[in-house]
């Protein structure tokens, strides 16, 4: 008998082919692709870390290069600075010695103007010691405002050229003799006298009565009126009201319109400003401001003159008086000798 045939296997089993063992395959190769992933993870991480760490060390030298820097900076402007003190004190040491040096030379022009004036010769000191004299009492005569000292120290100087007994010298005589002839022959003003008269100008000067000034509280009574009897009431009602009626009302005659322009009030600053004008003249008369005495007095007479009484007896007697040191003020400057002075010039040039 024969056997029967066994039956074959399906198709699909077949071609499926071993299942379980194909799925390891695959599951080792997604292992190996992780690592490799992985591995290349961990050495870009490495990588990266290096590359920090090179950056960071990069950084602490620019750092360090930076601070080098800033501290050579400030060394070089520390250095600068001190360059900059030792060229000032350099200059400074340099202009004390052209200081130095100045006053070496000025020592050293005054030494040869002392060793010239020795050398010179006995006439030459002789002329420039009197000039010098004679400056020094023409100084003194302006601050005194007295010819004496001129007067003294030309007459030492005649008799010194005298004791020298030099021919060369007799044109500064003759010319000595002139001045002092010509300072005799001029009248000099006393100023002590002038600077009373400007005193009591200004002490007198509340006491003038202004052009425009009404009647005092009494003046309504004339001279020679009498108080009539007790008993007649009606008379003395009669006078005491013509008195009132007078201090209403006076005419009088004004020369000057601007003195009738003030006001009563203003008859203080009025005074004041003359008093300013008397003390001005007195100022310039000390100071030796000869022309500027002479237009105060003017100012001062005008301003008298315009807005005070020119009837009145005390303004005529303060008008005389400002008049007289007008007139004093006129010869108060000393006389000069300027013709001993270019006698002693020529003889001091050898002309």
């Amino acid at each position: 008998m024969n056997a029967e045939p066994s039956p074959e296997p399906p198709p699909d089993s077949a071609a499926r082919g071993p299942g379980p063992r194909a799925r390891p395959a695959s599951t080792a190769v997604l292992r190996a692709l992780v690592l490799f992933l992985a591995l290349l993870v961990v050495i870009a991480l490495g990588a990266t870390g290096l590359l920090w760490q090179k950056v960071a060390g990069m950084q602490e030298s620019l750092a360090r290069q930076s601070s080098d820097t800033q501290a050579r900076a400030l060394e070089a402007r520390a250095a600068a600075r001190e360059a900059q003190d030792l060229a000032r004190e350099t200059a400074a040491r340099q202009a004390v010695a052209d200081v130095k040096l100045g006053e070496a030379a000025v020592q050293r022009s005054q030494v040869d103007e002392l060793l010239a004036s020795v050398s010179r010769s006995r006439d030459e000191t002789l002329v420039i010691d009197l000039e010098s004299s004679l400056r020094l009492a023409q100084q003194q005569a302006q601050l005194t405002l007295s010819a004496e000292p001129l007067l003294a120290a030309l007459r030492a100087a005649d008799q010194r050229l005298e004791r020298a007994a030099q021919p060369s010298l007799e044109p500064v005589r003759r010319a000595i003799a002139r001045d002092i002839e010509h300072i005799g022959a001029t009248q000099m003003t006393d100023t002590q006298a002038l600077l009373g008269k400007l005193d009591d100008l200004v002490r007198q000067v509340d006491e003038l009565p202004l052009a425009n000034a009404m009647l005092a509280a009494g003046a309504g009574v004339r001279a020679g009126d009498t108080e009539p009897p007790a008993a007649e009431w009606w008379l003395r009602l009669w006078q005491q009201m013509r008195r009132e009626a007078m201090r209403l009302l006076r005419v009088s005659r004004i020369d000057q319109p601007d003195a009738a322009l003030l006001a009563p009030e203003q008859g203080y600053f009025l005074r004041e400003n003359l008093k300013l004008r008397l003390l001005n003249v007195r100022v310039a008369l000390l100071a030796r401001q000869f022309v500027s005495a002479r237009a105060d007095a003017g100012a001062a007479a005008l301003a008298l003159n315009r807005y005070f009484d020119p009837a009145a007896r005390r303004t005529q007697q303060v008008a005389h008086t400002l008049s007289d040191v007008q007139a004093q003020l006129k010869a108060v400057e000393l006389p000069r000798v300027d013709e001993t002075f270019s006698a002693l010039a020529t003889a001091a040039a050898g002309r």
